[in-house]
């Protein structure tokens, strides 16, 4: 067995029970809560960037320096939240405080009125991202028999997104509503958006604080890893390494509804190829972490980063917007392939406690790494100063060229990793 003693389930888990009944209570209340909480902030996220640029005046490099920035505030967070929770042996509260902080700051971007602003309710929205991310996953994987993991962290995708597709379609209905012909974001069209967001938000977090059930472990204090990888399963590290090559070429999304704009869809188009990204994602997610349990993390996985890299090249030739809309389409697969997945091979190499500190680790590479990605794509856009860039297509054609090189790697330097659940 990889990366320590197989974890303890929950009283209630259904251990060797399979299927969607047998999955244990804080799987789908943690499911809930993520539901409610990506109705609430996709409302809002997909649209900042239309709001930064049409609204504010913001350029690619400064949307780039926003989305690159908060991400990386959040994963530093990550690793400590996540070593944290497996220090005291406890997940529950760290997680709750995380989701209520994210609710707390969002209303200001009400009164967002400069890129400076927004750029400040991101970073505060990001540090509760921080806090919560790397608790919740390990909350999940404690909770669950190791035989479903890759189902359980699916059906968590899959609640998430279809919380983010609700969330697009009401936004969808208050710019149809506020301004017809969806053209140009308008101020106070967002500040509606924002105040509808509210309320979704806030009973995510009261969910969570009422429903889940904390998972105690024996010997978290004395067993917890030091924040480094000291300690911790080699291909772990490996998988980390890979991750980041792929990351460097994964900007922020927000340059994709970009590029969508940039193609000729309006702000409801736009809308309409975000939604079906989602109910894409959303309709993948749960199968596709249940054949990673089937035939293996490592192979859902670089299928799922050649698709990507496929996906990507498109973004660079697209010339229409319905080319746009169904390459949206196809991206959603690619989430819907990898997220489960990835989070799920996580478990499977690392022991139970030392999972809080392997998700905060996993998420910091991600997130830390979003910052150089989202940067170096705004410059190859747009460029800053008397550096031109490469135009539309360089950022995609970039993201393509590593998503093929990480899942080559992937598939030849760790051929072992994620064949089956290592404490199985």
């Amino acid at each position: 067995m990889a990366g320590g003693e197989s974890g303890k389930v929950d009283k209630e888990s259904p251990g060797a029970r399979r299927g969607w009944r047998g999955l244990p209570r804080n799987v789908w209340i943690l499911g809930l809560t993520s539901f409610f909480t990506d109705v609430s902030s996709e409302m809002l996220i997909n649209l900042l960037p239309l709001f930064l640029a049409n609204v504010l005046g913001a350029g690619t490099a400064v949307i780039g320096l926003i989305e690159g920035l908060a991400e990386s505030v959040a994963s530093l967070l990550k690793v400590v939240s996540g070593w944290l929770s497996d220090r005291l042996g406890r997940r529950k509260w760290l997680t709750v405080v995380g989701y209520g902080l994210s609710t707390l700051v969002k209303p200001i971007l009400y009164l967002a009125a400069s890129w400076s602003s927004v750029l400040s309710v991101r970073l505060a929205d990001r540090v509760g991202k921080g806090i919560r991310t790397a608790p919740r996953d390990a909350l999940i994987a404690d909770s669950i028999d190791e035989s479903q993991r890759g189902l359980s962290f699916g059906l968590h995708r899959a609640m998430d997104t279809a919380g983010a597709f609700v969330g697009l379609l009401i936004a969808a209905g208050v710019i149809w509503a506020m301004q017809a012909s969806g053209g140009i974001l308008e101020r106070s069209t967002f500040q509606t958006v924002v105040l509808v967001s509210i309320a979704p938000a806030v009973l995510g977090v009261l969910i969570l604080a009422f429903g889940v059930r904390e998972v105690p472990r024996r010997g978290a204090a004395s067993e917890a890893p030091s924040l480094t990888l000291k300690g911790l399963d080699t291909r772990f590290r490996g998988f980390l390494l890979i991750l980041i090559i792929f990351t460097l070429g994964n900007s922020s999304d927000a340059f994709l509804i970009l590029r969508a704009q940039d193609r000729g869809l309006s702000v409801l188009g736009v809308m309409g190829a975000l939604l079906s990204l989602n109910l894409v994602y959303t309709l993948v997610s749960g199968p596709a972490g249940a054949l990673s349990d089937r035939i293996g993390r490592r192979r859902v996985i670089v299928g799922g980063w050649l698709l990507y890299g496929v996906v990507y090249l498109g973004f660079a030739l697209a010339q229409a917007g319905w080319q746009v809309w169904i390459l949206y389409a196809l991206y959603g697969v690619y989430y819907g392939v990898t997220e489960g997945a990835a989070r799920a091979l996580v478990a499977d190499i690392v022991g139970p406690t030392q999972r809080g500190t392997a998700y905060g680790l996993f998420n910091a590479v991600v997130g830390v790494t979003a910052l150089p990605a989202s940067l170096i794509a705004g410059l190859l856009w747009h460029g800053l100063g008397r550096w031109r860039g490469f135009g539309a297509s360089a950022p995609f054609l970039f993201g393509a060229a590593l998503a093929l090189l990480a899942a080559a790697l992937m598939a030849g330097w760790l051929p072992r990793l994620g064949e089956a659940p290592a404490d199985a």
